[in-house]
């Protein structure tokens, strides 16, 4: 028997009533992040990722943190790597108010939905995390709707993307663990260019020191390591690459 013609729980004020009371509901218990499009630069079609991406704009709107308890994957593991920190995530953000705030932006690869690979800043615990997916159907049509979307994100690595969001404490993140030396280059006072010397290279500060910025570089260890176990003698091959002494 096919279900009651009476009672239509599809019809657009039902529907519009629905999407209201979980964006009250995502105000009163949600959290304030930054939603952060990712802008491709060079994308590789065969691989299809793009190194050189870069993130210029930040918009910030209420999502609710879905499990209260914590953090969700395998958080803090040793592997042969070291010790790393797999904190997942499940955001839930209204469908409407992501249209209204995040979707006219230019920079999104697929405009009426959150994009894999975008970012979403968390201030509470000032963390970014990356977008892995995007469940578009739970929960599963309700009143024959589907208001919301379900962002599983887990804990963004940086990789030497550009940030420049307008955003301090977003674009802290890229002066804090950037390895690219032009970012410590000496510009001129009034910022239309760079202090080069007279070879045409650029000058870079002292404060870029790899084992400071990267906590887990070893650079030094190992070039003072290498003149005890290698041996660096006229007699070898390749070269002086160590500082005996």
């Amino acid at each position: 028997m096919p279900t009651n013609v009476y009672f239509d729980t599809g019809t657009k004020s039902e529907q519009h009533l629905y999407e209201d009371l979980m964006i009250e509901q995502l105000k009163i218990y949600g959290q304030d992040v930054f939603y952060i499009p990712r802008t491709l630069v060079k994308e590789d079609e065969l691989f299809g990722e793009d190194t050189l991406s870069k993130f210029d704009d930040a918009y910030q709107i209420e999502m609710y943190f879905e499990n209260v308890e914590g953090y969700e994957g395998e958080k803090e593991i040793m592997s042969k790597f070291g010790l790393q920190m797999n904190e997942d995530v499940t955001f839930v953000v209204a469908r409407r108010r992501f249209e209204q705030l995040v979707s006219h932006d230019s920079n999104l690869i697929v405009k009426t939905r959150p994009n894999e690979g975008d970012l979403v800043y968390f201030p509470k615990v000032k963390k970014i995390f990356e977008i892995s997916f995007v469940d578009h159907d739970d929960p599963f049509y309700q009143v024959h709707n589907v208001p919301a979307f379900k962002l599983k994100c887990k804990t963004f690595e940086y990789s030497g993307e550009d940030i420049d969001t307008g955003i301090t404490e977003i674009d802290a993140i890229e002066t804090a663990n950037s390895l690219d030396q032009l970012v410590y280059q000496l510009s001129l006072e009034d910022g239309t260019g760079s202090l080069l010397t007279e070879t045409g290279d650029y000058i870079i500060q002292e404060a870029f020191v790899v084992d400071t910025i990267d906590e887990n570089a070893m650079n030094d260890f190992f070039d003072t390591q290498d003149d005890t176990i290698i041996d660096f003698t006229e007699s070898n091959p390749f070269g002086d690459i160590g500082k005996v002494g």
